[in-house]
């Protein structure tokens, strides 16, 4: 059963009238820097199948958003990462996931593709792979901006 609810059309359980509230899905990430590159890796999955990302995935219900994201780094490049600080929260309408995206340092590990990735590799700024999510070009950039010494924001 369907009724609008707050303007928008929601599933209601027919039996006792609860609304059922889609909620947003909540994805972390990491940019991790080397030599002037960051890390991006490329798709072996469905969404963005051969086109490139930052490494990062779904948090899981109970853990911390930052262990999220270092996992995420580890499980797709290898690396060990530590996440040094907030680069910030980034959602699109009519989009169901919201990304919180970190910067992060290389504390261990060794750099080789998972199982989720067909390459990796390191890229400038000016020079990104084609992106499976354009936001991550906007992750970088916000990145960049805060790492300037002449920004606001840092």
């Amino acid at each position: 059963m369907l009724r609008v609810d707050e303007g928008q059309t929601r599933p209601v359980c027919p039996e006792c009238g609860r609304v059922m509230y889609y909620d947003p899905k909540l994805a972390a990430t990491c940019v991790v820097e080397r030599e002037g590159g960051t890390l991006f890796v490329q798709r072996a999955m469905p969404t963005g199948y051969g086109l490139w990302s930052l490494p990062g995935g779904y948090v899981d219900r109970g853990e911390l958003v930052e262990d999220a994201a270092a996992r995420e780094v580890y499980e797709e490049t290898g690396l060990e990462v530590i996440t040094t600080g907030l680069i910030g929260l980034f959602s699109q309408a009519q989009h169901p996931v919201v990304v919180v995206a970190y910067s992060a340092t290389e504390t261990g590990g060794e750099l080789m593709a998972g199982p989720e990735c067909l390459d990796l590799g390191f890229f400038a700024p000016d020079a990104l792979p084609p992106l499976a999510f354009p936001r991550d070009a906007e992750i970088v950039r916000r990145k960049r901006a805060m790492s300037s010494p002449d920004s606001c924001l840092s």
